[in-house]
């Protein structure tokens, strides 16, 4: 993979651009890699729109040298994305049946960094996913280009889905860690490198 000068930061569900990882990586590519062109957008909660306004967003963007990152369910657009665009990605703890845990998850939500902002997750919603999942077929004849940090102390996805999905790419399973990936730290080195800001 060449040098990424152009990344991209996809949340998951119920949280935003303020959240830790997403802060984390856009203060260092702020202060060590300056001429890297960072989008980290405030998602819609519904699928087709999220997709429609990202990939409009990327649209001039070099291919060869735009790399994503996603997280949960921004794992999962990630990863779609990144077939459709033939570009790498950083998938941490991501999402790989959203239509099935989302489901039960139709209503009004609060957003976790700001808890004034309510997310509205409509039934329509699930169905959007379950479109997107038909373009995520697994398939280990062709590795994937994408790094998968995977936790098995994740409270909320089932690590061993995660890891059947996207096994044909780089993987790294954290024997604890959480949904969150609160030690993120120590993973950032190895994210670093395969996307070539090390």
């Amino acid at each position: 993979m060449t040098r990424t000068t152009h990344l991209l930061y996809l949340h998951g569900f119920r949280s935003s651009p303020q959240s830790m990882k997403a802060r984390k990586m856009a203060e260092i590519v702020q202060n060590q890699h300056p001429d890297v062109t960072w989008w980290c957008p405030s998602l819609p909660a519904s699928p087709r729109q999220a997709m429609a306004m990202v990939l409009s967003g990327v649209s001039a963007w070099p291919r060869q040298h735009m790399a994503i990152i996603g997280s949960s369910l921004g794992g999962f657009y990630a990863a779609v994305l990144a077939r459709q665009l033939g570009c790498p990605a950083v998938l941490l703890n991501p999402a790989v049946y959203p239509s099935r845990d989302l489901a039960r998850h139709i209503g009004e939500h609060p957003a976790w960094h700001d808890p004034a902002q309510k997310i509205f997750f409509e039934a329509t919603h699930v169905q959007e996913l379950v479109d997107l999942e038909a373009l995520t077929p697994i398939d280990s004849s062709h590795p994937a280009s994408s790094l998968a940090v995977i936790a098995k102390g994740d409270e909320v996805l089932d690590w061993r889905e995660m890891l059947a999905r996207h096994a044909s790419g780089q993987v790294r399973l954290l024997e604890g860690s959480d949904h969150a990936l609160s030690d993120f730290d120590d993973v950032l080195p190895e994210i670093l490198e395969f996307l070539h800001l090390a």
